[in-house]
């Protein structure tokens, strides 16, 4: 509904100023600061073509690999060396590719989905794109200098935590680097979550979302979750190898087992984290081709959705034969048997959907196909080595090399490599070539096979995983050098694709949305203008292009909201959780190169760390800080100019909102989640040591006092309750008395951190000595950490209060730290629980 006064969206000189004005505020930077861009688009393709290059050099370590084996008794590499590329091929493949290949393709596609002009945090976005580069080069790099991880992706202890075992930096390397690279992903996971949530067209709620808004949104809360577990156990880890704290050294009380756990409640989720996207794209492409809607809509986001519950259940799955209960054989083999049940019905609903449809055929559809049938061979396989008697059968054979690599490799390699077919008319404005797409999928189908379908027969055979050659007359040789053929074969294949994506571009731009796709993302003008969306629609379908007439027209004449960017400021919508009903003009900010500096210095901690660098270390580490709260002074919370922006079609929205409507709020909650579930795996910790030792804490051992974890308490709370009710003084008018109450909470947040740390000090529990002062001394710091951070926030809103940024009305910060010390307070009390009165009731002594 239109407003007197309103632009003439029909006169052709009102809609060009527009788009002029819309041109200047979204351009891409030119030259040298182009790299400080932060739109979505430019991010994720830089992230894309990252996340490839990581994989063709990971796919060359696994050339490697298949010439070593390819014939018995080869001297192509040697042992170490042998260690560290199988070791890098996997780790790479697993951390650089699987999931920042997902992450980078969200990000370029996610806000077109959505009709937004960007995601809600576009410096978010460029900050973990940074990360993940610094990060991945310092990982890939190491094997030139001989100090590559050599252990396995999954660094078993103690073969990895005893120097003995493993000298150099290798095992640090593959520790810090990944850590700082998990700081990406969840920095990406984040960005996702709240845009899937928040930053949906009017009109679009959850049941009319496009079914890949769905998986990311699965798999980012998946990945909120899985990584931190993964994370806590590299801080045990590292604490280990750098000061000797016995977490996995079973003469000291530590148990290699605690490590298994943590590593694989990461391992399994991420094999659905890695599996779960390639069907979003699966579940995008085939509806355009079948020319019809998908069938079963409810039945597949419930698929998505209990896969991705079920997946957090399987992971002893990959600890069958390691001595564990036949309960617990029983009830993880029952587990994993059923996530086949969610997998089957997104599986049925793709071919139902065929066989519904009137399907066109088409390169992506060839590469569908192809993962169709890779992916439902490895599920076969998955079933088998679910069986835990199986399993003990083939356990650490090439059998279950085979079978990872059908599921993650060509399950998700080909219909990646069918997305890029299908949407490469989006992002380069062409359409690549069709019989080079033909000549890739065959070699690539073909010579996967060859490959990988082998190996189970060299496994069943007997074949190990992870030695670097065989003696002959085993009956290796044959299979191993079919093997190797495939795998060229197959690597041939992708370089076609690659040759395809790279080769000049002198053919015509591709017609607009040429599929004749029914999703907002082919909405797009071609070639690509770097507003995202002209107008951000109202949408009533899940296919509005096929669906709402003129849908297309509407929005490139600027019928929808925000057609024009009068302030020269950066905006799009924010809508509702459920219903996606307008609630914010938010503004975004622009190009900066704040991330890249936040990502260097925070990098440069890491990397110092690793080489125990420890005065550049904390240098690193202070900048970086200084660095992170200056963006943050800068750009976000801004105070407007005015108070509401007029959209459009007669509505008026605020531009700053706080509390659970902002996404700023969103995102603090959701960052505390992952927060919580990584301290929670240190808590695991800390019961798991419980359950293995007949006595915890060890007979004659003082803990640390019930005096001082008392007083830490009490000091949490009271910094908890002053910020709680600084936040409800400073929205009722009472600026300086909110300022008291947050001086108040500044002082005892430092208190509380400090007692905390006081106890198991004072009573002189040594880390070194036994895993228990261990635990309750990581326990301890974790919280006090979080105290010091708290103190930091706090801090950080008196500044901003005196000069005039944080008042009743603009009250963003304050909310948002108050939401911080909810999840901290509730951290000092289990904290203080586990250490301080639970040995109480437990029968031991503190």
């Amino acid at each position: 509904m239109r407003r007197p006064g309103d632009p003439d969206q029909e006169d052709e000189a009102v809609r060009k100023g527009q788009q002029e004005r819309l041109i200047k505020v979204w351009d891409t930077p030119p030259g040298w600061r182009y790299w400080s861009d932060v739109n979505n688009t430019t991010v994720g393709v830089w992230y894309t073509v990252t996340s490839f290059a990581f994989m063709l050099f990971a796919g060359v370590l696994g050339l490697m690999i298949r010439v070593q084996l390819a014939v018995p008794e080869n001297d192509f590499l040697s042992a170490t060396m042998y260690n560290q590329v199988y070791t890098l091929h996997g780790t790479v493949m697993m951390f650089l590719f699987a999931v920042p290949i997902f992450e980078a393709v969200a990000v370029i596609l996610l806000p077109q989905m959505l009709g937004a002009r960007d995601l809600p945090f576009p410096r978010l976005s460029a900050f973990g794109y940074w990360c993940f580069l610094i990060g991945g080069i310092f990982v890939c790099g190491s094997i030139f200098f001989g100090q590559a991880p050599n252990s396995g992706w999954f660094m078993y202890p103690p073969l990895t935590t005893q120097a003995r075992f493993t000298p150099g930096y290798g095992a640090d390397i593959w520790l810090l680097g990944l850590s700082f690279i998990e700081v990406a992903s969840i920095a990406a996971a984040v960005e996702l979550i709240v845009g899937a949530l928040k930053c949906r067209p009017p009109g679009m709620r959850l049941n009319l979302m496009p079914l890949y808004a769905w998986y990311v949104l699965v798999v980012a809360a998946m990945i909120l979750f899985a990584f931190p577990p993964l994370i806590a156990g590299d801080i045990l880890f590292e604490m280990e190898r750098l000061f000797d704290w016995p977490f996995f050294d079973p003469t000291r009380g530590g148990d290699p087992m605690l490590w298994q756990h943590l590593f694989w409640i990461f391992g399994h989720p991420e094999v659905y984290i890695i599996f779960l996207p390639a069907i979003a794209l699966l579940a995008m492409i085939i509806p355009t081709f079948a020319r019809r809607p998908l069938l079963g809509y409810s039945w597949i986001v419930l698929a998505a959705v209990g896969t991705g519950f079920l997946s957090f259940g399987l992971w002893v799955h990959h600890m069958f034969t390691t001595g564990l209960p036949a309960i617990s054989l029983g009830f993880f083999s029952a587990a994993s048997e059923a996530v086949a049940i969610p997998t089957g019905v997104q599986i049925f609903v793709f071919l139902a959907t065929c066989l519904a449809g009137n399907v066109i055929y088409s390169v992506p559809m060839l590469f569908v196909s192809g993962a169709l049938g890779i992916f439902v061979l490895g599920g076969l396989t998955g079933v088998m080595v679910a069986l835990a008697p199986f399993d003990w059968q083939v356990h650490d054979t090439y059998f279950v090399v085979a079978h990872l690599h059908y599921v993650i490799l060509g399950g998700v390699l080909f219909p990646i490599v069918a997305g890029i077919y299908y949407y490469w008319p989006i992002v380069s404005s062409r359409k690549l070539h069709d019989k080079a797409g033909k000549i890739a999928f065959w070699l690539m189908f073909i010579g996967f096979n060859v490959a990988f379908f082998p190996m189970h027969y060299s496994g069943m055979i007997g074949m190990p995983r992870r030695v670097y050659t065989y003696p002959a007359a085993l009956g290796l040789e044959i299979p191993n050098l079919i093997s190797t053929v495939g795998a060229f074969v197959f690597a041939a294949g992708f370089l076609v694709v690659v040759a395809d994506m790279l080769r000049p571009r002198k053919d015509p731009y591709a017609d607009r949305n040429p599929w004749n796709a029914g999703t907002i993302e082919w909405s797009g003008e071609i070639p690509d203008q770097p507003w995202g969306v002209r107008s951000v629609p109202i949408v009533k379908s899940r296919y509005p292009l096929w669906d709402q007439p003129g849908f297309v027209d509407d929005m490139d004449k600027g019928r929808f909201y925000l057609p024009d960017a009068e302030e020269g400021k950066r905006e799009t919508l924010v809508t509702s959780v459920l219903d996606a009903e307008p609630i914010q003009c938010l503004r975004v900010p622009g190009p900066s190169f704040v991330p890249m500096w936040a990502a260097i210095f925070l990098g440069s901690c890491f990397i110092a760390a690793t080489f125990h660098l420890w005065t550049v270390t904390i240098a690193a580490l202070v900048i970086a800080i200084a660095v992170i709260l200056f963006w943050l002074w800068k750009a976000t919370a801004v105070v407007p100019e005015k108070e509401t922006k007029y959209v459009g079609l007669g509505l008026e929205l605020p531009i700053y909102v706080s509390g659970p409507h902002s996404v700023s709020w969103w995102a603090m909650f959701i960052t505390m989640l992952g927060d919580a579930t990584a301290f929670l795996s240190l808590c695991f910790g800390y019961y798991f040591f419980f359950t293995v030792h007949a006595d915890f804490p060890p007979a004659g051992t003082q803990g640390p006092g019930v005096l001082w974890p008392t007083v830490s308490l009490a000091l949490f709370a009271l910094a908890w309750g002053a910020c709680l009710v600084s936040h409800r003084v400073l929205k009722g008018g009472g600026v300086m008395g909110a300022r008291a109450l947050l001086g108040l909470s500044f002082l005892a947040s430092l208190g509380a951190g400090a007692a905390l740390l006081w106890g198991p000090h004072a009573t002189g529990l040594q880390p070194t000595a036994h895993v228990y002062p261990a635990t309750v001394w990581i326990l301890a710091i974790w919280t006090a950490i979080h105290a010091f951070v708290g103190t930091l926030m706090v801090g950080y809103c008196l500044a901003r209060s005196f000069r005039g940024f944080l008042t009743p009305r603009y009250d963003i910060d304050l909310s948002n730290v108050t939401l911080y010390w909810h999840f901290a307070m509730a951290t000092g009390l289990v904290t203080v629980a586990t250490i301080a009165y639970f040995p109480l009731v437990a029968g031991g002594g503190v």
